[in-house]
């Protein structure tokens, strides 16, 4: 017997909350319904899904909030679905641990994928399992060799520097999770670091130009606009 992913939809308009999840019963999820945070905190701690689809527009208490007092004692993987759009949302809900941000509208295919993603990296870590047992991260023809510091695209060294290797290999060590402009640069420069993230964007555009077919339709490196950058999940 195949055992089904339980989710948990937290979201307070019910039109919306079926659309989601006729959505995932169709494709093989068990689906929960709580319209109120403390409404999904209680279901959290006794229905244990394995992923949370979480609205930010709740009647008693910001998504937000959920989202923090969840994280103060879990790491079970939140897809946050908002119709706020503006990046310092995005930003905020990453920051607190949010493993991605969907705005809506949004289509069936990103619906999925996105949750597909989140119980992947959350549950099987693939991307830290490779790296833990062979060295290397690899999606399609880019390989992070984190032994000999270098960036592999289609089987020749793409001559990385230094820091555009240390960013290359944070994002393959979170391979499918937007990291923050501000997570990046804490991580690679220290806390202390400005919060500037012009260096980040000439780093990056370097790193696309020497690894990317087309730089301006990356196959490896993606941006979220205002929030920060994803690498590809390999399968």
């Amino acid at each position: 017997m195949t055992i089904r992913e339980k989710v948990l939809v937290v979201e307070d308009e019910k039109s919306i909350s079926h659309f989601i999840c006729t959505i995932l019963n169709s494709n093989g999820y068990e689906t929960m319904q709580a319209r109120t945070g403390e409404e999904a905190l209680s279901m959290i701690s006794s229905h244990c899904p394995d992923l949370i689809i979480l609205d930010l527009g709740l009647p008693d208490m910001d998504g937000l909030d959920v989202l923090s007092s969840l994280r103060s004692w879990s790491s079970l993987p939140v897809v946050v679905v908002s119709a706020r759009s503006h990046e310092h949302d995005k930003v905020n809900a990453l920051d607190l641990g949010a493993d991605d941000y969907l705005t809506k509208p949004f289509g069936t295919d990103e619906l999925l994928a996105r949750v597909r993603t989140a119980i992947r990296h959350t549950r099987t870590s693939s991307g830290n399992d490779e790296i833990a047992q062979k060295g290397t991260y690899t999606v399609g023809d880019l390989t992070i060799d984190y032994n000999k510091h270098q960036v592999l695209v289609r089987g020749e060294n793409a001559h990385l520097t230094l820091s555009e290797f240390r960013i290359v290999a944070l994002l393959g060590k979170y391979a499918g999770k937007v990291l923050t402009y501000d997570f990046i640069i804490k991580e690679l420069w220290g806390p202390r670091a400005s919060g500037d993230n012009q260096i980040l964007r000439v780093n990056m555009a370097n790193i696309r130009r020497k690894v990317e077919k087309n730089p301006a339709e990356p196959e490896y490196l993606f941006t979220e606009v205002g929030v920060g950058y994803r690498l590809a999940e390999g399968d």
